[in-house]
Parts: structure tokens; C-alpha cells; sequence
């Protein structure tokens, strides 16, 4: 524990030494940077496209989901894994916010990752009660498109725009109260 930790620490260290103001570059690609570390990282302007994100749906292994599925939607994409301690409290508050928000205009997407056997993350899902969908992505292929983004970061949140722009991460776990104003004003703009 005390060694993943201590990666994650230096993949956020070396994140924050990059050159522009915030964590997205100036340009028209999304390149994830953490500015002096920060955890919680709020975009009010010069959003920047979240590239593709797609993967077979978790609990129906014939069907694809895609980030781009919700446009027009704020999505709420969530990184998680059945084994992560923090999402077996996160996960429920997700499908709160999910709940209350989704006339909104609101869905939150799941992103399963380093779960090789499908059936634990099943349960967790259907245990919990969770309505939303998961990406399941064991390898975590399709984040490497997240250009500099901590893989290791599990749980976090990329909360995305109605035009599929990032507009916040938080690299840890969260409570609906966190982000209920920020996606509720984003379902607004």
C-alpha cells in the first residue's frame, strides 16, 4: 500500500511539472497536468475536448458505450474498480447524484478498471443497487487517450460538459455534496 501511494505521488509530482497555467494545455487536445498537485481541479473557461472514451458496457458484454454516446448531457465519468476501498463509499453516493440529477440532464458513466474477471465488478454493481453504466476496461487501454492523466488515480472523476469538454476532475473519491452544485450549473449552461 505504502509503494502505491508512493507512485501515485510521483506520477502526480511529475504531472504538476508541466508548462501552462492550469491542468489543460492551450491547443485542441485534452493533456491532463496538476498544478502544484492539486486535487480537485475546476475548468470555468478554455475547456478542451475529452477524446473518445468508449469500451464494452460492464453488465451487457455485447454492447459498446462511448463518453460520446451522452453529448448534450453533463456526464459524470467515474474510474473505479471492485477492489478500490473508497468506491464502495462512492459508488452509492454517484448513483445519488445520478438519481437526483438525471432530469437534468446528468448521467454518470462508470469506468471499470483492473477487474480481469468480469463477475466481481457484476455484483458490486448489482450489490449496490447502481443504475448507471460502466465502461469495463480491465487494462485501462482506452485512458491512455487521456494524455497525461494518473491511471493510478482510482477512484476519480472527470465531469464532462454538455459539449464534451472537461470541465473538473477530482483525483479522489467523492460524496454527491461535492459536485452536485457543479454539475447542476453545468445542466444549465
Amino acid at each position: 500500500m505504502k509503494r502505491l501511494l508512493l507512485v501515485v505521488c510521483v506520477v502526480l509530482a511529475l504531472a504538476g511539472c508541466t508548462t501552462g497555467k492550469d491542468a489543460v494545455s492551450r491547443g485542441t487536445n485534452f493533456q491532463f497536468v496538476a498544478p502544484g498537485g492539486q486535487t480537485d481541479i475546476v475548468y470555468d473557461s478554455d475547456r478542451q475536448p475529452i477524446p473518445p472514451l468508449s469500451g464494452e458496457d460492464l453488465t451487457d458484454p455485447g454492447k459498446r458505450v462511448s463518453v460520446a454516446d451522452y453529448a448534450g448531457k453533463v456526464v459524470v465519468l467515474n474510474l473505479w474498480g471492485q477492489w478500490c476501498a473508497p468506491c464502495r463509499t462512492e459508488a452509492p453516493e454517484l448513483e445519488k447524484l445520478y438519481q437526483q440529477n438525471q432530469a437534468a440532464g446528468v448521467q454518470v458513466l462508470g469506468y471499470d478498471v483492473r477487474d480481469f474477471d468480469r463477475s466481481p465488478p457484476q455484483d458490486f454493481v448489482r450489490d449496490r443497487g447502481l443504475t448507471y453504466p460502466s465502461i469495463y476496461d480491465p487494462p485501462g487501454r482506452g485512458l491512455l487517450a487521456l494524455s497525461g492523466y494518473p491511471l493510478n488515480a482510482v477512484p476519480s472523476t472527470i465531469v464532462i460538459d454538455k459539449h464534451q469538454r472537461v470541465a473538473a476532475i477530482y483525483l479522489r473519491s467523492i460524496l454527491a455534496s461535492d459536485i452536485s452544485r457543479l454539475v447542476q450549473r453545468l445542466a444549465t449552461e
